[in-house]
């Protein structure tokens, strides 16, 4: 089994995590029970705050590299049927297979606006591509929230039949923490393998809760009885820390993770998350940044041709195919028709739905 297939089935059982989190329930101290704070633990209720997210990778072998990444800002959680507000500033460094990395971002989204930065310059999305994209996220939010509907309470009540001691180790009470200046109870522990696998097997059997746990992404399920074993022998080390406030709320969440491959010569996978939330359902300060260019110069910069990139929105090609034809040099062959003298880009100023844009494409030669 490749070590990418590894990595996904290791994500799926991260879903159990969250299986046990979105239940809540009573009040924790730094002497209670730490199977308790856990099972008690909960993000609910959590509508802003500000989020630290920091991932570190280090691969040994023929895809070798040293990658650094973190994610910060202030979120507010929209209305019913509104997209969320955010100020997120996104940095990566190190080397993927021997080529550096060193990426400076951000990403500012309001109710009416958006803001892409890179390398501390901002841009502005015009008026026509937010208000594009905005139906699409929009469009996916209310499709996912349909799904959700049921199935989450479905997959929550089945997890209530599992017992934390089943899949996890060394389950210990660590004492107070101070986490973004709130005092939490550290519970720290070691993910049991085997029997993480056996507890996501019983969820999956479960329908609702089987199709929630495939919509997160690409998990190949079916394969976790067959993988059970190597799956066991190639995770050397999976530890996680739990910091958890008087409220029952997550404020911290940090795991060390080791995966070896087995049959894989001298290959070797290390990985360091820690996701903290601060400030949480204070007022938080997203603002729309000053001097902020058109978005028109980031792609000229990036040297990608903004008519692919709606094309390849409109067509569900995806970022995939805009960059393979960007990597490729080759714009997409147009066709249709078009009304007499107007330009692609005459068209695209005047595209009011994401079906206009759709026809604007056909533009592109």
């Amino acid at each position: 089994m490749s070590r990418i297939r590894i990595f996904m089935l290791f994500a799926s059982l991260t879903v159990l995590a969250t299986a046990f989190t979105a239940c809540g329930g009573g009040g924790g101290s730094s002497d209670e029970d730490p199977q308790k704070v856990v099972e008690n633990a909960t993000l609910e209720g959590v509508e802003s705050g500000t989020l630290a997210l920091k991932v570190g990778v280090k691969s040994e072998g023929e895809q070798g590299g040293d990658l650094k990444f973190s994610l910060s800002g202030p979120f507010q959680a929209g209305a019913k049927g509104q997209l969320p507000e955010f100020d997120m500033k996104a940095k990566a460094s190190g080397t993927i297979q021997g080529e550096p990395v060193n990426f400076d971002g951000a990403l500012t989204l309001l109710s009416d606006r958006a803001f892409v930065g890179v390398k501390g310059t901002e841009y502005e999305v015009d008026p026509t591509t937010f208000g594009f994209v905005k139906s699409s996220l929009e469009q996916a939010q209310q499709q996912q929230g349909s799904t959700e509907t049921g199935q989450a309470t479905a997959c929550q009540e089945a997890a209530l039949g599992l017992e934390v001691s089943d899949f996890v180790e060394g389950l210990t009470n660590e004492g107070s923490a101070e986490v973004e200046g709130t005092d939490t109870t550290k519970v720290s522990g070691d993910l049991n393998t085997a029997g993480a696998v056996d507890a996501l097997i019983e969820l999956s059997k479960v329908p609702a809760c089987a199709t929630e746990l495939e919509s997160a992404g690409p998990l190949p399920l079916s394969e976790l009885e067959s993988a059970k074993g190597e799956l066991t022998r190639s995770v050397k080390k999976a530890h996680v820390d739990l910091y958890v406030g008087s409220d029952n709320i997550i404020r911290k969440v940090a795991t060390d993770l080791t995966i070896e491959p087995k049959g894989s010569s001298g290959e070797k996978v290390e990985l360091e998350v820690e996701l903290s939330l601060g400030a949480i359902n204070e007022e938080p300060d997203i603002s729309a940044p000053a001097n902020a260019q058109p978005l028109e110069g980031l792609f000229q910069e990036l040297g990608v041709n903004p008519l692919e990139l709606a094309e390849s929105l409109s067509s569900g090609a995806g970022l995939e195919g805009l960059l393979e034809g960007a990597i490729g040099g080759e714009s997409s062959s147009g066709g249709g028709s078009t009304s007499p003298g107007e330009s692609s880009l005459e068209c695209f100023e005047h595209a009011q739905t994401p079906a206009d844009l759709q026809k604007c494409s056909k533009l592109i030669s």
